[in-house]
């Protein structure tokens, strides 16, 4: 389906060496093997130049929301971003402990954003290749009211 979709993009040929380790990853079995690998050649795209934390070897208590803290703790991060779904069942209190703010993520409303819950990476990939999404990306997180900015 990927391919019926995208393949006259003018970037499927980055988009289809994106997309092949990711349906390799599916042969492993485990849904964390394929969330990881989708996630980090998307930031390879990007030109993302962070670094991924893997949760082993992290000190993490197991209950959810504690869990969660944690994580974001060892990460060095200040605020958690939260979708609106875990939201619903977020306990703030092991965020307040460490000091650490939950901000709700809600996607832009404005420009190619407007759509953004109803789209996936390979939509944006395909319609804007990876140099496109990447620059409107930067752009966005430049803008005074983005979230990088308010956290």
């Amino acid at each position: 389906m990927i391919r019926q979709e995208y393949r006259t993009s003018p970037h499927w040929p980055a988009l289809q060496s994106a997309v092949e380790p990711v349906w390799d990853a599916f042969d492993i079995g485990r849904i964390a093997a394929v969330a990881e690998t989708s996630t980090r050649i998307l930031l390879d795209l990007l030109g993302w130049l962070g670094r991924v934390l893997t949760v082993g070897g992290l000190p993490a208590r197991s209950e959810r929301s504690e869990r969660l803290a944690d994580l974001t703790a060892a990460a060095g991060a200040g605020t958690y971003l939260c979708g609106t779904g875990g939201m619903t069942y977020l306990d703030p209190a092991p965020f307040a402990a460490r000091d650490i703010a939950v901000a709700p993520f809600l996607p832009p409303a404005a420009g190619i954003w407007a759509s953004a819950r109803r789209v996936t990476s390979l939509w944006a990939l395909a319609h804007l290749g990876p140099a496109g999404l990447a620059a409107r990306l930067r752009a966005h997180t430049a803008a005074p009211d983005s979230l990088e900015a308010a956290t």
